[in-house]
């Protein structure tokens, strides 16, 4: 059996699991307007803040050298390693990072004008020397395996962490997600006249587009029962598929995520207690996800999506809204789908409409992608 084990969230909400999954159970949102440093239009996002991370910064060695990613990508996986007491230098422990864009923000940094980051190696945006970086810190014995796959990320990377070691290659993996708040990507959604001026309503009808958002989250997948003690929950399937319908579209019959779901589960769906959809409040994506889920059968399941507190924080986001759904899972929860009122789809599906709480032993991830990527996990406790 391949476990989930100890895990960490970084986000607006929190520095702690614990504190972000409080923070959705008391429905705060970490969505609010700012201005960023490479703009004068304010901007609804979900921002860590700058002097939340200065207060961490004392826990990391030699602080300055690594980049605003770098730094809360070191500060979750350490937690995490300080939970787990396993070792990083161990031959069959490995590093998955998920992300969409790294250190993109290192592009946009003048080093004769601005010294934030003075002395950074500007290949530090090239994803594989990102993952150097990291494996150097860590002393890690095996160089990071770095997982782009848009949106998808996150989760594809829990799903292959799982492949890996039913495989016998690592006993022990690390998945950790991580996208911060650039101009690149800022610019490329708007690009898309995607985002929206307030918090965004996942699956509502007056849904009127994205927040982005940042987070980096971590979690430990293992093949050690001893280590499944903070949830004793088992990955039981996962598997992604692409609908080749459009570049940044997803199919309109949900063939891709439909795909998915069929090769998760088993007939029995009694047991599934919700599920955690990507649900990024575009129209193209809710309207899909609700026809796959319906298609799939799920349409009894209640939904909800973890974007109306977040934002889209989309390498992050996957290992993040697992984490959450662990948690929710652990206290037999349901939290609510924040920003939904009402109905913004044709498919058949059940939302979550309030914090409620429930007894069930299995949950469903999903998440879809530009180009087409979809990927879903069954979750089950043991």
């Amino acid at each position: 059996m391949i476990f989930t084990s100890y895990n960490n969230i970084i986000s607006p909400l929190g520095f702690s699991t614990q504190e972000n999954y409080q923070a959705v159970s008391n429905s705060q949102v970490g969505v609010k307007k700012v201005k960023l440093p490479f703009s004068q239009d304010e901007f609804c996002v979900a921002k860590i803040s700058d002097d939340k991370i200065q207060g961490h910064l004392s826990q990391i060695k030699n602080a300055d050298t690594h980049t605003k990613l770098e730094q809360l990508s070191i500060l979750s996986i350490q937690d995490v390693l300080n939970q787990s007491g396993i070792n990083p230098k161990d031959s069959r422990t490995l590093l998955i990072y998920s992300t969409t864009k790294g250190n993109i923000d290192v592009l946009s940094f003048d080093s004769a004008q601005d010294d934030r980051y003075k002395g950074i190696d500007p290949k530090r945006v090239y994803l594989p020397v990102f993952a150097k970086h990291l494996q150097s810190y860590f002393q890690l014995a095996h160089t990071p395996i770095v997982l782009s796959n848009a949106c998808i990320s996150g989760i594809l990377a829990i799903i292959i962490a799982k492949r890996f070691i039913e495989q016998g290659t690592y006993d022990n993996v690390l998945v950790c997600g991580g996208d911060i708040l650039s101009e690149f990507t800022i610019s490329g959604f708007k690009s898309f006249n995607a985002l929206s001026n307030e918090p965004s309503k996942p699956f509502d009808g007056n849904r009127v587009g994205i927040n982005l958002g940042e987070a980096v989250s971590t979690i430990l997948i293992t093949n050690k029962k001893e280590l499944a003690t903070p949830y004793n929950t088992q990955i039981i399937s996962g598997a992604s598929a692409n609908d080749a319908n459009h570049i940044s579209g997803p199919s309109r019959t949900g063939d891709g995520l439909f795909q998915c779901l069929t090769q998760i589960l088993d007939k029995n769906t009694n047991d599934i207690g919700f599920i955690s959809a990507h649900g990024t409040a575009t129209p193209f994506n809710d309207e899909m996800e609700s026809i796959a889920f319906d298609r799939a059968g799920l349409n009894t399941i209640p939904v909800n999506s973890f974007k109306g507190y977040y934002g889209h924080t989309l390498g992050a986001a996957g290992v993040l809204e697992t984490v959450l759904s662990l948690e929710s899972m652990k206290y037999q929860r349901l939290i609510k789908s924040e920003g939904f009122e009402t109905k913004g789809f044709s498919g058949n599906i059940t939302m979550i409409e309030s914090h409620q709480d429930k007894s069930f032993t299995s949950f469903i991830k999903t998440a879809s992608g530009f180009g087409g990527c979809n990927a879903a996990a069954l979750f089950k406790k043991i």
